[in-house]
Order: structure tokens, then sequence, then C-alpha cells
């Protein structure tokens, strides 16, 4: 006897990570690799929060405080929102799932930019719900307009990630108000807004700004995984009207963020150093990695974020696991439906560059495989005539 699992569920194609570092030299035998797959902080975790994770050690025989109480304080004041707007959530990725189980019902439809962060499909899957994938524009922007053309009476959510990932691409306030003013207003408007600590546009929309009488049913996402650099603790936060968030704290687990993660959140919003570090670090490895692969002859796209793809010309599977073997992990886009392109993070100068050396070697050598193969190829033709 087997199981009984519902199809929706069966048919699920897990979640792919990232590859630890661990892994692969487990997997490869070899040391002293670089991991430049999970835009995460090359930097380490902010300080401040490494101190205030270690003053919080003695309470751990106690349950962390279930409504975050100093974290949301410190983040409404921080950002200019009412206390009861802010919720806390293991990672923003939980905070996405209490999304849907909220507001979606098996059989409604969530929609999504597509390609974009994968969990969004998954979670609304798993849910029972029917993600509705909407490609991006040419430039690889999201396509508002095409966004706003297919809702339906069905559409529960639409998620918007800003800058998307994986292409580091923003959203202008033109565009955004006239996608507001065209959809129905009992639609929550999900935006998430991993990255945009990184962004320098100065005409990307800030999703806080939006939040109250302009838009009843907005949801601001933010995580400390990235810029602040803990992602270890999986410590996020979302944004939105009181209303809302009374909704999901209705199917929130009540100790859903532990003890250290809110000591070491509380801590790192004190470290404006690191986080200007942080993006310093990010800005100049990112104008230091484009003009490399331009003298490489590839393309790529410009990003507002802490990663950016590049076009690889050839098969990034291939690649990606040759890039393994020399010690270095890469994101190739193949399970976002980008067969040529891999994503690469921002990591320290010396990581950059060792990445760009692998990379050029890589693309060397699958280059000359290719043609001593086409070369097999003609001199047996010659042989069979």
């Amino acid at each position: 006897m087997k199981p009984s699992v519902a199809e929706h569920i069966a048919s699920i194609v897990p979640y792919p990570p990232g590859k630890p570092i661990e892994e692969l030299e487990r997997e490869y035998g070899i040391s002293g690799s670089i991991k430049l797959a999970s835009n995460e902080n090359p930097l380490g975790p902010s300080p401040k929060a490494v101190e205030a994770i270690s003053a919080a050690t003695a309470k751990l025989n106690r349950y962390p405080d279930g409504s975050g109480f100093y974290l949301r304080k410190k983040l409404a004041e921080k950002h200019g929102l009412p206390f009861e707007s802010i919720l806390l959530g293991n990672g923003s990725n939980e905070i996405i799932e209490l999304i849907v189980r909220a507001f979606m019902s098996p059989g409604d439809e969530v929609m999504i930019p597509s390609p974009s962060f994968l969990l969004y499909s998954l979670v609304v899957r798993w849910m029972g719900g029917k993600p509705v994938p909407v490609p991006l524009k040419p430039d690889l922007g999201i396509d508002l307009e095409k966004m706003a053309e297919a809702v339906t009476s069905k559409t529960k959510v639409i998620f918007l990630t800003n800058p998307n990932n994986p292409t580091g691409k923003v959203l202008g306030k033109r565009d955004f108000e006239a996608f507001l003013s065209r959809i129905p207003q009992h639609i929550v408007v999900v935006i998430d807004e991993a990255y945009i600590e990184f962004n320098t546009n100065p005409d990307t929309i800030r999703g806080f700004d939006y939040i109250g009488e302009k838009w009843p049913a907005i949801i601001v996402l933010r995580t400390f995984s990235k810029a602040y650099g803990l992602a270890g603790l999986r410590i996020g936060f979302g944004a939105m009207e009181p209303e809302i968030a009374g909704f999901l704290n209705r199917v929130r687990q009540p100790f859903n963020t532990g003890s250290l993660a809110q000591a070491a959140a509380l801590g790192a919003l004190d470290d404006d150093e690191f986080m200007n570090r942080s993006r310093e670090l990010t800005w100049s490895g990112l104008q230091f990695l484009y003009k490399e692969i331009e003298k490489m002859g590839l393309s790529y796209v410009p990003s507002e974020a802490n990663f950016f793809l590049i076009d690889v010309a050839c098969e990034a599977k291939k690649v990606y696991e040759a890039m393994l073997r020399r010690g270095v992990i890469i994101r190739s886009m193949a399970s976002y439906g980008m067969e040529r392109h891999i994503r690469v993070s921002i990591g320290l100068a010396e990581e950059n560059l060792r990445f760009i050396t692998a990379l050029k070697d890589v693309l060397a050598a699958m280059g000359e495989n290719d043609s001593a193969q086409n070369s097999k190829r003609l001199s047996g033709g010659v042989q069979n005539r």
C-alpha cells in the first residue's frame, strides 16, 4: 500500500536550490571553492548582527517573542509605517506561503511574471491553485500591460518582483501606477523587494509608498538574507494594511521566527556601515564584471540587484557543470526556461576575478571540443562517400 497523494502535489518538481560549497567539495573531491549562485552577501553577516546573536544565546531556553514586538517596532519606525502593518516571517519565503494560504482557494489563479522567483508557482501549486505565468517583455522587464490584460474573475493574487529575479530589472512608477489603475482593487498585489537595497535607478517604485489609501491590498516583502547577510537565519518581513496583516496572522505559526533571528535583525538594522559596504561592493563588482564580459564578446542583462544574467551563447547547463569542476558555483537558468543564460552573484573582488578566469577557460575548452567534433564529423563524412 502506498500513501495517497493528491495529483497537484505528486506532479510538483521540488525547488532547485543553489549547490552548497560543502556538497560540491564532497562530490568532486576538491577544496577552496567559491559560490556565486544564490545571491548571498560575500562579506558575511553584519558584525552588529553577530554581536546581537551572542548576547541572545543566554535565553535560548525560552520561547521567542511570538509577536516579534521589538523588531516590528524598529521596522515600523525605520520605514514610517504603522506597527500593526509589519508581519515577520521565517524568511520572506514564509510570507509568500501565508499570502497564498490566506487569499487563494483551490482552483483560483495567481499571476506571476515568467521568468521570476520559482517559489511563487510552487507555493500556488502546493495549495491547489493555478499559477498563470505572463512572459516578460523583449527587454526582459515585467510586462505589466500584459498582466493587466490577463486578469480574470479567478485572479486572487499577483506577484511582482522588484528588482526581478533572475533579470535584475525594476518596475517604473509610471507603468506601475497605470497597471494599478487597470486591475480590480480586491486583488492582492505582492511587491517582493528582496534586492531593493542594491537598486540605483531613481525611477524605481518603492512598495512602502503604496501601502494605505493608494491601494488597499498591497503587500511589500523584504528580507534580511541578502544585503544584511543573514540568509542562514531565515528572517524577513512583510508590510501591508493592518487588516491584511490580521488575515495572515490567522494562518501564521505562533513562533515562526526564532530568538536569534529576531536579535540579529535588530542588530543589523543599526549597521549602516555594513550596509554601505555591501552596496559599494555590489556596484563596483557589477561594473568590473560587465567590462570583462564585454571583452569576452558575450551579452549580459544590466541589473539593479546583486546578480546579473549572462548569455553564454551555448548550453548553460554544460557551462554550469564545467565551472563546478573548477570549484566555481554559479546558476544555470535552464530551470527558468533560459537555456543559454547563467546567473552570477557578485562576490569579493578576488572571487569575481576567479569567476572570469574560469569562465574563459570553460568556454575556450568547449569551443575546442566543438571544433574537434565538427572536424571529426567532416572527415568521417568524406570517408563515407
